[in-house]
């Protein structure tokens, strides 16, 4: 199931030997012996449900990775892989429709129970990418919900950069999420991928990060690039919640987003849109920059701003671009302001900046001005 694929990649070379990550392949082995097993649909005998993993460490050492192996084995026929994030926008959706249409007297409880249950109908197996939580809104109905799919035999994976017990860490009211975590560690079993190589960082320096000019070199350096950085996975489509606007992610893949310039600086995106990008995303590939010209100033100040959210997020940064950073805007009315930009994509080429750990969700408040 899982071992296999795994011990093929580590054959030909595509992964490094690595003991916490062969550790954690080999639960979700397990986990996935144990789903073939299962009989969740079954009118009789189905069996003690699964307990779930929840695996967790920095960035780099191969979770996402894992997660894909597992999934594409897992034999569940009713599964389901998602961003945490965009899985609780879901949640939300759901339970707006269910207060819209609710027989009077019905309460929150009820609703959530019924959103649970249109979930566990879908998705006997709920695969978790970057299981983090800032949202108090999301915070306060966690319980309830898990508690509710749970109570369904709905068996639950996640990956996290933090252990459970810091999950919604410092949040409001903290208090009242606790109940879910003693829950989490209850029902999945932690296990920690802490390898003292950070396999994402190797690959970022196995190449430069920066490729001009614009052509089919540069573009084949991306599509590398990309393919180094989420272990060839495939890209998937998600979508963020900036102060209750959506805002679309078409590929992104083991905490790897690729995007257009034409998809960031042409549209009408701001501040908070790239605030919301460097915090979600550990590296972000940026396609076909363009050389800048004073026709072009609203885009080269959506630029500007986008490189200062991932710069302060010490997010990393792979680029294509039609020329070196200090010439991209040679001459306008923002050319002066655009040489801190220039500065700053030097400096984001540096190993030293690309060695640099990422910055907590606390780095976002008041910035990008």
């Amino acid at each position: 199931m899982i071992l296999p694929a795994y011990r093929e990649r580590l054959a030909r070379g595509a992964l490094a030997a690595d003991p916490a990550q062969a550790a954690a392949a080999e639960r979700l082995e397990s986990l996935a012996q144990a789903l073939a097993r299962w009989k969740p649909d079954a009118w009789l005998d189905k069996g003690e449900t699964p307990r779930g993993l929840y695996l967790w460490g920095p960035v780099g050492r191969g979770k996402s990775m894992l997660m894909d192996l597992f999934f594409e084995a897992a034999p569940v026929a009713k599964k389901r892989r998602a961003h945490f994030h965009e899985f609780m926008l879901g949640v939300h959706a759901l339970l707006r429709q269910a207060r819209a249409s609710r027989s009077e007297g019905a309460g929150q409880d009820q609703i959530i129970a019924q959103a649970a249950r249109k979930i566990a109908e879908e998705a006997r197996l709920l695969c978790f990418d970057e299981m983090q939580v800032t949202d108090i809104a999301d915070a306060m109905i966690l319980g309830r919900l898990f508690e509710r799919l749970f109570a369904e035999g709905v068996v639950v994976v996640a990956t996290s950069n933090r252990p459970p017990e810091e999950l919604y860490k410092n949040g409001l009211n903290r208090q009242l999420f606790l109940p879910f975590i003693a829950m989490m560690k209850e029902r999945l079993d932690s296990v920690e991928i802490a390898g003292p190589r950070d396999f994402r960082l190797t690959q970022l320096m196995a190449a430069p990060v920066y490729y001009s000019p614009l052509g089919p070199a540069a573009d084949e350096a991306m599509a590398r690039a990309w393919a180094r950085l989420t272990f060839s996975a495939a890209p998937q489509a998600l979508t963020l919640n900036v102060g209750g606007r959506v805002l679309r992610v078409e590929r992104e893949a083991a905490g790897v987003a690729r995007f257009s310039f034409a998809e960031l600086c042409a549209r009408p995106l701001g501040a908070a849109d790239f605030l919301e990008i460097a915090e979600r995303f550990h590296t972000v590939l940026i396609e076909n920059v363009p050389r800048l010209t004073p026709a072009m100033r609203e885009e080269a100040a959506r630029f500007r701003t986008l490189i200062d959210a991932l710069y302060e997020a010490k997010a990393k940064l792979i680029a294509s671009a039609e020329a070196e950073p200090g010439e991209l805007y040679p001459a306008g009315d923002q050319s002066f302001e655009f040489e801190r930009t220039a500065s700053r994509l030097m400096e984001m080429r540096s190993e030293a900046y690309l060695a640099l750990p990422r910055r907590d969700a606390e780095w976002k408040q008041g910035i990008v001005g």
